[in-house]
């Protein structure tokens, strides 16, 4: 773990929370959280929500020693707020901005996995297809899907039970399961009003697990969460309502499953370029095989959110990580 060089009475914390993306309501969430862990640990805390000018020329004009981000999809997740702490010489906790870049764009970040040799589903990125001219009559047909692809096409290519992803947003937000054609064309309409650029990657069924990584240059891996969710899948109801999942830690599988999966962690970490904090997804099938997801930058810092439980399991209470994170910020930085 880092050393902590620093009296946590005297950095001062700007907590970035809230933003303009569609996960706001769950970023402030994690903000509050985090905000009563690193006033726990001793830090003077002021709590910034950049969707407000006001707040953003607090920031500016600040005399803060370290921003906290709390900040979770576009505009918070993808490189454009670090790219701002950048220009302002304030250091940050969490990837720099173009690992932050990168690991948002679910599409790229499979490309880095199949690359490292990561086994990863097979998905196909789809882009937003341009709004159809007012249809001349009735009789009309539909605008074509993105790429002009049928969706029975599509379900050719990946599989006949898919998952239908914004490749640009996260909490489960705007994903579906899907199994026939008129299902997928439903879920691609409602996920292409939250993002640009979709992903229809193939389902795979087993178990769901989770792995916080610590660290910069030698980063390593939390206790392995097990989640099991209320509903199908690991949807937004299951991330945040009170009883929407269970969350097993350390998970009751093989102790060498529990090696690969931490090893696999620590490789996307380091193949996405991360530093101080990442939260890599997978699912270990029915025959034992392992599945990266995606790998998040910021995770969350709610009540019920998974790198907190990993961290309690590894002996490290909220406080002392959201310390150890501040400290991996100054590490990276060389203060």
């Amino acid at each position: 773990m880092a050393a902590v060089p620093f009296e946590p009475k005297n950095c001062k914390v700007a907590l970035l929370a809230g933003g303009t993306s569609v996960e706001r309501e769950v970023s402030l969430a994690s903000g509050q959280g985090a905000r009563r862990a690193l006033e726990a640990a001793g830090f003077p805390v002021t709590m910034l929500d950049p969707a407000a000018k006001a707040d953003l020329k607090l920031l500016v004009d600040g005399d803060f020693d370290i921003a906290f981000i709390a900040l979770h999809g576009k505009h918070g997740e993808d490189g454009a707020i670090q790219g701002l702490l950048e220009v302002l010489e304030i250091p940050y906790i969490g990837s720099g901005v173009g690992a932050s870049a990168l690991a948002i764009d679910k599409a790229k970040t499979k490309e880095c996995y199949e690359r490292a040799g990561i086994r990863t589903p097979k998905a196909l990125a789809l882009s937003r297809p341009p709004s159809p001219p007012s249809p001349s009559s009735p009789s009309s047909p539909p605008p074509p899907l993105p790429q002009g692809k049928p969706a029975a096409k599509i379900l050719e290519e990946v599989g006949p039970r898919c998952v239908v992803k914004p490749a640009s947003e996260g909490s489960a937000l705007g994903v579906f399961m899907v199994d026939s054609a008129q299902a997928l064309e439903e879920a691609l309409g409602k996920a292409f009003g939250i993002d640009e650029k979709v992903l229809v990657e193939t389902c795979i069924e087993g178990r769901e697990l989770t792995v916080g990584v610590l660290g910069n240059e030698a980063p390593y891996a939390l206790p392995v969460i097990e989640i099991v969710p209320i509903n199908e899948f690991y949807d937004y109801e299951s991330k945040y309502a009170p009883g929407g999942s269970k969350h097993l830690c350390p998970a009751p599988i093989a102790e060498q499953t529990t090696s690969e999966i931490q090893a696999l962690a620590v490789k996307a970490h380091q193949v996405l370029g991360c530093a101080g904090v990442s939260r890599s997804d997978f699912i270990v099938d029915d025959a034992g095989d392992i599945w990266i997801l995606e790998t998040n930058t910021i995770p969350g810092m709610t009540e019920t959110s998974l790198l907190p439980d990993a961290g309690r399991a590894a002996g490290i209470e909220f406080p002392e990580l959201c310390t150890l994170l501040v400290a991996y910020a100054f590490e990276r930085y060389g203060r």
